[in-house]
């Protein structure tokens, strides 16, 4: 297996000898609702779309996830898998393989499997989609929900090699972690025992600016992690974050 971040929540990922392109920025600032007045975030670098994609994986249809100046760069004869949110935000951008994969739902590629499961609530009507991806002729699994919203749905699933989640919450006044890491991710090692965990979400070389990066908070520490996992006889190795456009192999080495 092979990871690349381009910082934030947008990762490559080649398992199964496939490339997936999973919640992808790479190109212009990530702004909300074109007020960036409110928020404003801006890679410090310019990334080169990946060539060879065999599926586009989309876990919401929030900007952040779904940014549409990437989409747009993108050829829109790949395939598209995603939140049925997701899926609504590419089918206006002009994309034509389309895949809505419901919460309990799987699709499937020559060798490969992603399944969907519950993953962030946005709003009280709508929950988007953490997926488990597997290389079916191997042990090469990958989890991954990019704001530590973790479903009990994970319980019966077989061991997880890889897990991409946030480790470090993110607050907002009054409302709490809306980006939950330290004690979300401790129950996710837990639920299903990876063997690594890679953090998602907060750093890269991303600059941030607006109103609601002026309200927002950091908590938690990777080291202040690694050692409640010691305490609570974890085993998952908590890896740090990876660097931003480099592809990192990551050898498989399931748990038992």
């Amino acid at each position: 297996m092979y990871l690349t971040w381009y910082g934030s929540n947008s990762w490559l990922i080649e398992i199964a000898n496939k490339r997936i392109l999973l919640d992808p920025w790479l190109v212009g600032p990530l702004v909300f609702g074109n007020q960036s007045w409110f928020f404003k975030a801006e890679q410090s670098q310019a990334y080169e779309i990946p060539e060879n994609i065999d599926v586009i994986l989309l876990s919401q249809g929030l900007p952040d996830h779904a940014h549409p100046p990437t989409l747009e760069a993108l050829d829109k004869n790949i395939p598209v898998w995603g939140s049925p949110n997701a899926i609504k935000v590419v089918e206006k951008l002009g994309f034509q393989n389309l895949n809505a994969i419901e919460h309990g739902q799987s699709a499937e590629l020559e060798g490969l499997s992603v399944a969907a499961f519950p993953g962030s609530p946005i709003g009280p009507m709508l929950t988007e989609n953490a997926y488990v991806i597997r290389d079916r002729n191997s042990t090469e699994s990958l989890y991954y929900e990019p704001h530590g919203f973790h479903s009990s749905d994970l319980d019966n699933t077989q061991p997880i090699d890889v897990a991409i989640v946030p480790l470090i919450d993110l607050t907002l006044p009054l409302l709490g972690p809306f980006i939950q890491g330290g004690k979300a991710a401790m129950k996710l090692a837990q639920q299903i025992q990876p063997s690594r965990i890679i953090p998602t979400t907060v750093g890269g070389d991303v600059t941030y600016s607006g109103i609601l990066n002026n309200l927002l908070g950091a908590k938690g520490d990777l080291e202040e992690l690694r050692q409640e996992f010691q305490s609570q006889n974890i085993n998952a190795e908590i890896l740090e974050p990876l660097p931003c456009g480099e592809a990192v192999e990551i050898p498989a080495k399931v748990l038992n």
